[in-house]
């Protein structure tokens, strides 16, 4: 099984990411139930603005949809701004819109079986707003979402505590990140081993 995490940060490596560190400890928890896993920094590519499978020379969103169809789980990754996922975060988004359009012999979408999942950070409210556009976007593009699909950290509103500036990790994040992995891996498992039947 592979899981694939998509991280969102507006910061380009090698500068630190809460949204990074969260999305590794995502991975870690699946790692330990033998899942493969990747991790990639979107800012780090140059992801065409667009809703198309491929917007031309110099776009590396083919190569980054080759690695999500490849995965059995996708994790969005995503500081909040504004009150919103991050710009990166909605460009990807709209870039997975273009499933809409593909299909396998059987007439299903290849996000079909493939599980979502979503970490969001930031030191402002608004977690569960975020989660719930990403779930809306996830399931619109065909993705499956097991219960407990987001792990999550806020810190208070307008302070300057990122969540990688934490002593360690707050349980209450920790076991919400176990959560959702095991969660994850066990609805993947049931899709691999029993896919949507043909629409």
């Amino acid at each position: 099984m592979r899981a694939l995490g998509l991280v969102c940060t507006l910061n380009p490596s090698p500068k630190r990411s809460s949204s990074q560190l969260l999305a590794e400890q995502v991975m870690a928890e699946l790692a330990r139930l033998g899942v493969e896993t990747e991790v990639v920094r979107v800012a780090d590519h140059d992801v065409r603005p667009g809703v198309g499978l491929d917007m031309g020379e110099g776009d590396a969103w083919p190569a980054l949809r080759e690695k999500v169809l490849a995965a059995d789980i996708l994790l969005l990754a995503t500081p909040i701004w504004l009150g919103h996922p991050s710009s990166l975060c909605q460009r990807v988004l709209e870039r997975l819109d273009a499933e809409l359009s593909e299909s396998d012999e059987e007439g299903r979408l290849l996000t079909y079986g493939k599980v979502g999942l979503v970490a969001v950070v930031g030191n402002e409210d608004g977690a569960h707003k975020v989660s719930a556009d990403l779930f809306q976007a996830l399931d619109d593009v065909g993705f499956s979402l097991p219960p407990g699909a987001v792990t999550y950290w806020v810190g208070e509103a307008q302070h300057g505590t990122d969540y990688q500036d934490l002593e360690e990790t707050p349980e209450s994040v920790a076991s919400t990140t176990r959560t959702l992995a095991v969660n994850g891996h066990h609805l993947a498992g049931l899709l691999r081993d029993r896919p949507y039947p043909a629409s």
